[in-house]
């Protein structure tokens, strides 16, 4: 399996059977997704820089909320959560993602903007892979991400919606975050190649590169 960063809160996830993208973005957000092709695109709330759906091809099956979905043999549980700490009072709701493909769980938390509880916890079980927000402004802020890193637990984290060049949104860079979890600096990576029998034992916080700052 790879996973690639499009910018954003915006994977692809290529498996075996099937291509998963997550949040995908409008063009006036800063980056550039570029055409793109899925068999299937998660979306966990309703804001338009995660909705934008123009630009993937292959006719995808849209998964917009909470509930339970197979499609071509990829499984995924949408757990209802909030995009604020006032149970949705500011921001309204998000939809948390779990992913099985290629037997690799994968929880994508879209603007998570609070720490779960323990029913949520339970639900998504144990995560090998875990993409979540750090760069506060709308969704967690550092602290708070890494709280809900020790709640869950994955093999690797992958961060996503922080501020960087191209991005015109406010947003916290990722340094305050790799600065919270004890790292000063971790090499960016193009892409990130990994199978159950691969992933680390101890666990590893993986930096993915946009696309049009890696050429």
């Amino acid at each position: 399996m790879e996973i690639t960063w499009l910018g954003h809160s915006c994977f692809k996830i290529r498996g075996s059977q099937a291509t998963v993208i997550t949040d995908p973005y409008p063009p006036d957000l800063g980056y550039t997704m570029g055409k793109q092709t899925a068999r299937i695109v998660t979306i966990s709330h309703k804001h338009p820089s995660h909705t934008f759906t123009e630009n993937i091809e292959g006719e995808p099956k849209l998964i917009r909320g909470p509930g339970e979905y197979e499609i071509s043999g990829v499984l995924i549980l949408g757990l209802p959560t909030f995009h604020d700490a006032e149970n949705g009072a500011k921001s309204g709701k998000n939809t948390v993602y779990l992913i099985e493909i290629d037997g690799v769980s994968i929880c994508h938390l879209g603007d998570l903007g609070h720490e779960l509880n323990a029913r949520t916890v339970q639900e998504l079980g144990n995560i090998d892979i875990l993409m979540v927000p750090v760069g506060d402004v709308n969704t967690l802020n550092a602290g708070m991400a890494a709280h809900v890193i020790r709640q869950l637990d994955p093999k690797i984290i992958l961060p996503m919606h922080y501020k960087t060049p191209p991005l015109i949104r406010e947003a916290e860079p990722l340094e305050k975050f790799l600065k919270e979890m004890g790292k000063e600096q971790i090499e960016p990576q193009p892409k990130l190649n990994v199978t159950k029998s691969n992933l680390p034992e101890v666990p590893q916080i993986v930096v993915l590169t946009y696309p049009a700052l890696a050429a």
